[in-house]
């Protein structure tokens, strides 16, 4: 007896297959500068002594990058096998599953009140591991999923491209964010909660302009993708935060961790898509599109709501409740 796939009760998915999205380059640069300008809010409350603490306790740097390179995929695929969505979401999900964790998440800890130091040196090291990881997440889980689809393609992530993401967008905010916070502390202190709050609105402000050019497409197909990435998400922020917990790791990093996890390189994995010489155009990419377009706005939406109700709830509030 055929199982019916569980989310055909929000309509036919492979609706999503012909969609045609609207991205390009400026946009991409422009996220790219409001990262950048996050990262220097984010670094002005950062000392070198934060990051010798992190790596002289190196277990939830390691428990982190497993989190995101093991648990999250595997998860992935046991979700998409009993979802059982078309083809193309299928390896959005995974897709997406195989990307290192978002330069936002550094913002969302921050808000949160988590270890930032942390977040930074989890987000740095698993988008340096993901030339080889992302390739081989996607190549491995979708094959498994998929092995004859025409979108399972080689990935390739060019190791410069990677290597100037990873200085420009982090490295000169962070050293410069940490530079001005060493040299002119009062200054710093004075102006860290406008620049965080600005940040959030730099950013914000880009994801509606951003979904403005393609708000249509968005409203017409939303309410197939929408409890899909939700589901997935959710999953993404939970085991960040059980895996964790269950080796005995200290709340605040569990936290961390779980935020690292949830908020996906979606940026990322949209630039992947839209390469031509990785997936050609004639394929139709709008299913794998639309998954990394919405997870991009909804896991800095639901990572908001969360670091909320985490900064609120404090350690010392649960300790107690325990």
């Amino acid at each position: 007896m055929e199982i019916t796939p569980l989310l055909s009760l929000f309509g036919d998915m492979s609706q999503l297959d012909f969609v045609k999205l609207s991205f390009n380059q400026e946009s991409v640069n422009m996220m790219n500068l409001a990262i950048a300008f996050i990262m220097f809010g984010v670094a002005l409350s950062i000392r070198p002594g934060h990051f010798r603490t992190v790596f002289l306790n190196p277990k939830p740097v390691v428990i982190g990058a497993v989190t995101q390179y093991v648990i999250l995929p595997a998860l992935t695929y046991l979700l998409v096998l009993i979802i059982r969505p078309s083809t193309p979401v299928a390896l959005g999900m995974i897709l997406i599953a195989a990307c290192p964790g978002g330069n936002v998440s550094n913002l969302i800890s921050s808000v949160s009140k988590a270890n930032v130091t942390l977040s930074v040196s989890l987000t740095t090291i698993t988008t340096v591991m993901s030339l080889i990881m992302t390739p081989f997440n996607f190549a491995f889980w979708g094959g498994l999923y998929a092995k004859h689809s025409p979108l399972l393609v080689p990935i390739s992530i060019d190791p410069l491209e990677m290597f100037r993401t990873v200085f420009l967008i982090l490295g000169i905010p962070v050293i410069l964010g940490m530079f001005i916070g060493m040299r002119f502390p009062k200054f710093s202190k004075r102006m860290d909660k406008p620049i965080q709050a600005a940040s959030v609105i730099f950013f914000v402000g880009f994801i509606v302009a951003a979904l403005a050019g393609n708000f249509s497409i968005f409203l017409k197909y939303i309410h197939l993708i929408f409890i899909l990435v939700l589901l997935h998400n959710g999953m993404a922020f939970l085991s960040g935060y059980s895996l964790p917990k269950l080796f005995k790791i200290n709340e605040i990093d569990c936290r961390t961790i779980s935020i690292e996890t949830g908020i996906q390189n979606s940026g990322l994995g949209l630039a992947l898509i839209f390469n031509p010489r990785i997936f050609p155009p004639e394929l139709n990419l709008g299913g794998m599109a639309m998954v990394a377009a919405w997870w991009g706005i909804w896991h800095i939406l639901a990572g908001l709501i969360l670091a909320t109700y985490w900064r609120k709830r404090k350690v010392k509030d649960i300790a107690t409740a325990n």
